[in-house]
């Protein structure tokens, strides 16, 4: 496999040929392709694609530190630095290891099709005039099956479905790229719903919120911090789950502190039992305990 679709040997599928891989997010790459790609390369060749791919030797140092680096730096060149499937299918053919791409090809071509095929549903589908008074009633009735997810099948038998969303503003980010790292990327094995990796564009943030909140995720993880306090999308995502099952019942929403905040900490989350990452004393069993509040039925 080529990063511009031609096929090696060990691909005998023609309509292979047709993707531009320079085209498709490593977004696109589900977990499944990281962890092959994560057995097959070693400490030295991930270092090598990072530095190519212009990431700072403090952010492969970090990486580094990891239990699973490939996927650490996959999603770090994903969301920092946009980097593509066919550069990074690139980098493997300069460094030489065709034995790579042989072994993840069908992995790759699945996990980028499934990508084309969400957006290809987007764009195809038949807009509809309607009144501004239907407008809000038809958002409803219409989204369930739309494509909303980087692997969403909306003529698939069910939608993408998350056990958590994570709330959180742009400058908490790389917090929540720790979260994925220690929750997803690890024996714990859940799926996290992280907006600006999961959700495809082109949609109404409130709109599209309200659907992934109230139908597709278990539960809601809120990353709170100054920043936090301050954002309406978050204000609107957190009220939405609080409105949706009185006495937490069925949405249980786990706020998460990882920095000190100065200020007041919301009313209508201090009957919550909160997880304080800030504690030292309590740090070990982080972790731990986060994946256990999400996977309670």
């Amino acid at each position: 496999m080529a990063h511009k679709g031609q096929a090696k040997d060990c691909d005998s599928d023609s309509n292979r040929d047709s993707i531009d891989y320079d085209l498709i997010p490593l977004a696109a790459l589900r977990i499944a392709s990281r962890r092959c790609l994560g057995l097959w390369l070693g400490s030295g060749d991930w270092w090598e694609i990072g530095t190519r791919a212009k990431l700072s030797d403090g952010e492969l140092e970090t990486i580094a530190r990891q239990g699973e680096p490939v996927t650490t730096l996959l999603s770090t060149w994903s969301l920092e630095r946009g980097g593509s499937v066919g550069r990074l299918l690139a980098l493997l053919e300069q460094l030489d290891r065709i034995d790579i791409l042989v072994t993840v090809s069908h992995l790759l071509y699945a996990d980028c099709q499934a990508y084309l095929q969400s957006n290809v549903c987007i764009s195809t589908r038949q807009p509809v005039q309607l009144d501004s008074g239907d407008l809000a009633l038809s958002s409803n009735m219409e989204m369930s099956s739309e494509a909303l997810t980087l692997n969403d099948n909306p003529s698939g038998p069910k939608a993408e479905h998350f056990d958590a969303f994570i709330c959180y503003c742009n400058n908490d980010l790389h917090f929540v790229k720790e979260m994925i790292e220690q929750l997803e990327a690890s024996s714990f094995c859940l799926k996290l719903c992280v907006f600006d990796r999961d959700v495809l564009p082109g949609l109404c943030v409130w709109t599209i919120s309200s659907e992934l909140i109230e139908k597709r995720c278990r539960k809601m993880v809120v990353v709170i911090s100054d920043d936090f306090l301050d954002s309406e999308q978050c204000d609107f995502q957190i009220k939405f789950a609080l409105s949706l099952a009185p006495g937490m019942q069925k949405k249980r929403l786990i706020p998460v502190v990882y920095r000190p905040i100065s200020k007041p900490y919301p009313n209508f989350l201090r009957h919550i039992t909160m997880s304080d990452y800030t504690k030292a004393s309590t740090k070990y069993w982080f972790w731990q305990r986060l994946a256990k509040a999400i996977n309670i039925p």
